[in-house]
């Protein structure tokens, strides 16, 4: 059973840094799999940010958070940071981890269809 849990998500002044976890806790190996994450924006739908493989280290980003946000392999085993900074109110949401069990994070690749298990999300708002 893959089990995702992020964190470090909270309230930011608008500006400001966070550094959100995903941990895969049961003990599924991410080795050939590929971690995205996604933000669902209230009243919107949800949006992939960014992916980064743990087979070849490929890693892609959405056009619109290009710059601001950084995905990475944690020094953990089956553990990704995503450190997002600059932020703004409208970053304010829910923000996923999944699994996508391709081994390549591509362009195409953030497709929440892509993604077979998720978190159950952290919140994060940016407000002052």
């Amino acid at each position: 059973q893959v089990e995702l849990v992020e964190s470090g998500g909270g309230l930011v002044q608008p500006g400001g840094s966070l550094r959100l976890s995903c941990v895969e806790a049961s003990g599924f190996a991410l080795n050939d799999y590929v971690v995205g994450w996604f933000r669902q924006a209230p009243g919107k739908e949800r949006e992939g940010l960014s992916c980064i493989s743990f087979s070849d280290g490929s890693i892609n980003y959405q056009d619109s958070v290009k710059g601001r946000i950084t995905t990475s392999r944690a020094g953990a085993p089956n553990m990704v940071y995503l450190q997002m900074n600059s932020l703004k109110p409208e970053d304010t949401g829910v923000y996923y981890c999944a699994i996508d069990r391709r081994r390549r994070c591509g362009p195409g690749s953030l497709g929440e269809e892509r993604y077979d298990y998720w978190g159950q999300g952290t919140q994060v708002t940016v407000s002052s």
